[in-house]
């Protein structure tokens, strides 16, 4: 089962990601987070894909989407801690080039201060 947890830091949000996003119910609550964070205005956003075990292609379209929702407001997206299976998806879909990846997630806040 997939969990998304938001905390506010950063002056802005970072959300924790868990689980598998597979195009389901827990996609669409991806969706609906970053909606949110985005109508709060926020120009910080890191993506913390610790315990995330895989990205679909919905799943990345969704995080594509915010990035350039992101993008248009002068904003960043950083995702980090990404697993190896998960990077390779970054590499073969040449994402690693659009979004900023940071290693952990103090390195990501540090991207951002």
């Amino acid at each position: 089962m997939s969990q998304i947890k938001m905390e506010e830091q950063i002056g802005g949000a970072i959300l924790h990601l868990k689980g598998q996003f597979i195009g389901g119910e827990e996609t669409e609550q991806l969706r609906d987070a970053l909606k949110d964070i985005s109508s709060q205005q926020r120009s910080k956003l890191i993506i913390n894909l610790e315990k995330t075990t895989y990205l679909n292609s919905t799943a990345l379209g969704v995080l594509i989407s915010a990035h350039s929702n992101f993008a248009k407001r002068e904003g960043t997206v950083v995702l980090c801690n990404l697993d190896k299976s998960l990077e390779n998806i970054f590499v073969i879909t040449k994402l690693i080039k659009v979004f900023t990846i940071a290693d952990t997630l103090e390195s990501a806040i540090k991207l951002l201060s």
